[in-house]
Parts: C-alpha cells; structure tokens; sequence
C-alpha cells in the first residue's frame, strides 16, 4: 500500500511541474481533458426510450413532466421504507434497535429527509401532520406520522454524491464494468456479485481500489437493443474500448476487489466488489431483524390500506409473490381470517410461504394457481381448493358458518413445516365428510403414493405446494390484483428501451383478462382493489375505464389513507388510428398515482379501488 502511495504522489508531482511549465494553449487543453474527465466520472444517466413509447408518455405527462420522471427513475428513493411487523414488535421498538444497530456502524454521512409536502392532491392529510413529519427529518430514522401508518418506519439516505476516482491525464482508474441489473440492484444498495461483471481492466488485483461503471444496452442495427460484449473483455481504459463513449455519466462508485481479475472471471459465484464508496448511500437491511421488520415500497403499504381488510374475511391475493402485500393484509387483519396467496410459479409459492413463516402469520394460505384460470366453474369437480361453502337465498356462495368466521371446513397449506403435510390432509379429510363426497379408489391410491413418495421432483425448492382448480365465483370478500405489468414504475431503471407500444397494449390486454377474472370472485358488497408498480397510462386509468364501462356494479370507491396524486383524464389517439380512453372528469381524485418525481420519492404506482354492488343484472 505504501508503494502504491508513493506511485500516486509521484504521478502528481509530474502533473503539477508539467502544468507549470505549459504554454496557454497546452493548459487550456489540459483544462478541458479534466473537465471531460470529470463529466465522464460521473453519475448523470439518460434514460433511453422507445421513440414511440416516449412521443406516447409526453402527450400523456407533457415533455417537461415527463424528462422530470425519466430522471426520477435513473435514481433511488432517498430512504428506506420499512414495514414493522405489529404482531412481534413495535415501531418504537424497532426504532431504538435500528438507532443501535447505525451507532455501531459508524456515523452517516449526508443524510437527506423525506419531504413530505405533497402536491394538492393530498389535501385530504391533515397539514399538522405534514408539519410534524417534516419537522421530524434531522432525524435519521423516523416514524411514519400518518393516520394508520404509525407503524412505517423511515430510514433515510443520502446522495447523489461525487466521488473521486483518482482520474490522472494519461493514466485512468482502475475499472470494473458491470451488467445493467447488477448497477441497478448495486444503487439499492447491493454489493458487485461475481455474475454482474462484464469487463474488468488488466493487472486487478485482490485489495485493489476501482471504479465501477455500468453497460447499458444500446440499439442494434436489426432495430433491437443489446449488450454486443464478450464477459471477460479487458479494459485499457483507451476509447477503443467497447463502450467507452457509452459510459460516460455512468459510474456508480468506488469499490474494493475480493478477486483478482482472473479469480472473478473464474468464479461462478461470491462478491466480487465491497462498495464502499456509493454515488447513492442507502443502508442494507440483510439479516437485520428478521421476522420483526420487512422492507416495502411505501405505495405497496398503501395498496394493502386501500383494500381496508378486516377481521374473520376472507381475501385473495391473486398475483401474491414475493407476499409483500400479502403479508402485510395479514397484519392488518391482526392474523384472524383467511388470506388466500396465489401465483402461478411453484418457487414464488415457496417464498410466500417462507416469508409468512419468518413473519410468524398463520392465517395465509398458498397455491399455486394462473390469474388467468383464478374463476371455477360451480359445476366443476371438487378439488383441495374448495371451502366447506353453502349458498344463501341469493345464491351467492357463502363461506362462513355459524361454528366461525371460517366455517368448520377450511383446508390450510399455511403451516410451513414438518407438519404442513398431514395438516393439510387432515383438513381435506374433514372437508370431505363434511361435504359427503365419494372419493375414488384412484384417488385414494393417488394420495397414498404422494405421502410414501414426497412432493415430487419438480418442487425443486423442497417445500409442498398445492395446486389450485379455482375458486367458486363471488367466494372472497376482498380480491387484491396487484397485477405483472411492464414495471416502468421500479426504481432506479438505466433502460427502458425494451417496451413498444405493441408490448404496453399487450400487458394491458393481459390485465382486463385478469381483472375479469377476478371481478367474478368479490361477494356483491365486497372489494376489489387493482394496483400496478407502472407508470403507464394504459395499464392504470386505461384499465379502470375498462372496468367501469364493462361491469356497471362497480364503482370507484375513496382510498384511505390518500397521499397519492390524482389520475389522468382524457384520452389518446395514436396515429393507428387506436384511441386509448382514461378517466373521467371527476373519477381522477378516488384514485392514487404515485409519480417518482414528486416530492414524496417514492417508485412510480398506481391504485385503484372499486366497490362491488349487487350482480342481479349479470
């Protein structure tokens, strides 16, 4: 280290006599390779669009709006937004122990505060509140001081900042090239992982200080976009590097090797860089309180609050993975209910259940199951999905009995464990003869080599999913669709280049397919609550248009609590002629549209809450 100091000294002291003995000319041209030098050491990305896909957002936002959102999105939230588990803790006590856990750690540096002021689409908070919660952010950590929200905490951060690279005329940095993703999970605070390096300059070695840059795909001359480098090209720091011009303005910090070059070209797996010098400072919540706090999007805590899920309910979640929200409707029902979670991947399943376990809830029950095909025909064959239900006079099915708010019959895969198993079977077995239905020898036999031979081999996490047929039409009293969308909305982005117009028409497609689906499951007088992470027109109020105009027994209900802003009203006529319809005049305020550039940093989101009435005229 001593010999490296040494090297560096000796290098500015050659740049300081050879700057002195400089004709004006010469120092001017060395003024401007520093200037350039200090662009391109930098953190200043443009977020690249599709043409038709930008001219679209800007007759939606207008051009000025729009360039604010697309640099929101190149940038994370200013803070953390941590969601206390209620039932094992409390925000205070979190509070106290995360202040403990930042006074070992070592001070912060540049924190910045969370502002709180938001436009005049939330006139519906009180001001006071406002007032003390801004008053609040000389504090590193503070709780949320909304209505219902107490028990969201607020870690804040700091950044953009500048960093020093130990840029030298003739002579740049050290440098390690990373995939876009790997930038992207970097700015949340990551580490620089061994799969996330692209290219890396000749002679690093372990313990050596580099800077970290990011390639982002770049159009191709067939119309698509790509990366068009070979993992392990050496970087001379030279313009003929590939991507040299490119990643200007692209540089996300400092760091220390734990492998030589060769070692992470080697490695298939483990850190390759410790980020100790960030463009943006974030705490990292790994490991840290496990089962007392979980980290989520503030919107996402919001979605959850606009479903309002109450105690005894039964509620699904159709699209549930990673269980975020799902969890967090758990919480709010103080674990008494049923929350049904579904996704259609079997691993996603698996990280449900095991973040419902970790949380300590009992009240979630999984299966595997397609949006798509969430609706069961009522003439259908019985399956391990379907609850002890009865019909009322208005034939609408009923899931509570008198014994409960469950009924005697409900069938539970929430118990994560050695016992899940019999537990289900047991609850199946009671379903039955509670239902008098014949089961088959086949069936039986079916069962009996499924409990001598385990879950099977496409369960390739180990833990037991089931598989669901369905569920009977107006069997839920609340329906979350929180549904996959083109995700324009995540925070930070680098590239956003990938969706067309044809690609946004397509995923709003798939969500009416969805949402039509899940408007059958809600129980007249009931709720549905449709949320999206996008900030496309088509895929929020382009859906509730579609909504309302098709089934006239919904209505758009308040949202409780309201910090977003309003929606967008109008329409847009594409130059195919296709005419895109959004809200109207009136609808914009019952629901929420989280913009990333306003004042609340927060990803871009969009809720919508409708009330069920009666289906007599479906």
């Amino acid at each position: 280290m001593r010999k490296k100091g040494r090297d560096l000294l000796a290098a500015f002291r050659q740049t300081f006599l050879t700057l002195q003995n400089m004709t004006p000319q010469a120092e001017a041209e060395a003024e401007i390779q520093l200037n350039a030098a200090s662009a391109r050491y930098s953190y200043n990305p443009i977020l690249r669009w599709n043409p038709q896909v930008e001219d679209y957002f800007i007759k939606a936002y207008g051009s000025l709006h729009f360039a604010q959102i697309s640099k929101a999105l190149t940038r994370p939230s200013c803070y953390s937004c941590i969601r206390v588990n209620t039932l094992k803790s409390t925000s205070d006590a979190v509070i106290e122990k995360l202040q403990e856990i930042m006074r070992k750690s070592g001070p912060q540096n540049d924190v910045v505060g969370i502002n709180w002021k938001e436009n005049k689409a939330s006139n519906d908070i009180d001001l006071d509140m406002v007032e003390k919660q801004s008053s609040l952010q000389n504090e590193s950590i503070t709780k949320c001081q909304i209505p219902g929200l107490e028990y969201v905490v607020f870690v804040k951060g700091s950044g953009p900042h500048e960093i020093d690279y130990g840029y030298l005329p003739d002579k740049p940095p050290k440098e390690v090239l990373v995939s876009r993703k790997c930038a992207e999970a970097v700015l949340r605070g990551a580490q620089v992982y061994v799969p996330g390096i692209m290219a890396c300059s000749s002679h690093v070695e372990e313990g050596d200080l580099v800077a970290v840059s990011v390639a982002v795909e770049q159009p191709f001359p067939d119309g698509g976009w790509g990366l068009g480098i070979t993992r392990g090209t050496v970087l001379q720091g030279l313009p003929t590097d590939p991507y040299h011009f490119e990643r200007n303005g692209l540089y996300i910090g400092q760091g220390t090797t734990m492998l030589s070059r060769a070692g992470i070209f080697r490695a298939s797996q483990g850190i390759a860089v410790d980020m100790n010098n960030r463009v943006f400072k974030l705490p990292s919540f790994y490991d840290v309180l496990e089962g007392e706090i979980f980290l989520q999007n503030l919107p996402s805590i919001i979605a959850a609050h606009a479903l309002d899920p109450q105690k005894g309910e039964r509620i699904l979640d159709m699209c549930a993975a990673p269980g975020g929200k799902t969890t967090a409707i758990a919480i709010l029902m103080n674990d008494e209910g049923e929350v049904i979670a579904a996704d259609r991947s079997h691993n996603k399943v698996i990280d449900i259940q095991k973040l419902a376990a970790e949380l300590g809830l009992t009240c979630i029950t999984t299966y595997k199951l397609d949006a798509l095909k969430a609706v069961r025909k009522r003439n259908g064959s019985s399956d391990t999905t379907t609850l002890c239900c009865n019909k009322d006079n208005n034939d609408v099915v009923n899931l509570r009995s008198d014994s409960g708010p469950l009924g005697n019959g409900v069938s539970s895969t929430t118990i994560v464990g050695s016992n899940a198993d019999t537990t289900f079977k047991e609850n199946v077995s009671n379903e039955k003869a509670n239902e008098r239905t014949y089961t088959s020898k086949a069936d039986i036999r079916k069962n009996t080599r499924r409990m001598r031979n385990g879950p099977g081999r496409n369960q390739s996490l180990g833990g037991r999913v089931e598989n669901s047929k369905g569920f009977l039409p107006n069997s839920f009293d609340r329906v979350l669709l929180d549904a996959p969308c083109s995700a324009l909305g995540l925070r930070p982005r680098l590239f956003a280049g990938e969706e067309t117009i044809e690609s946004l028409r397509n995923h709003g497609k798939y969500q009416r397919r969805m949402f039509d689906q899940a408007v059958q499951l809600v129980r007249p007088g009931g709720v549905l609550v449709y949320s999206t992470c996008t900030i496309n027109p088509g895929e929020n109020e382009a859906l509730v248009r579609y909504a309302l105009d098709t089934y006239k027994f919904l209505s758009l209900a308040p949202q409780h609590p309201r910090i977003g802003g309003a929606g967008l009203v109008g329409r847009c006529e594409f130059p195919d002629g296709y005419v895109e319809e959004w809200l109207k005049p009136g609808e914009e305020e019952l629901v929420q549209r989280f913009d990333p550039s306003s004042q609340l940093d927060t990803i871009g989101f969009f809720i919508a809450k409708f009330a069920v009435g009666p289906k007599d005229n479906i």
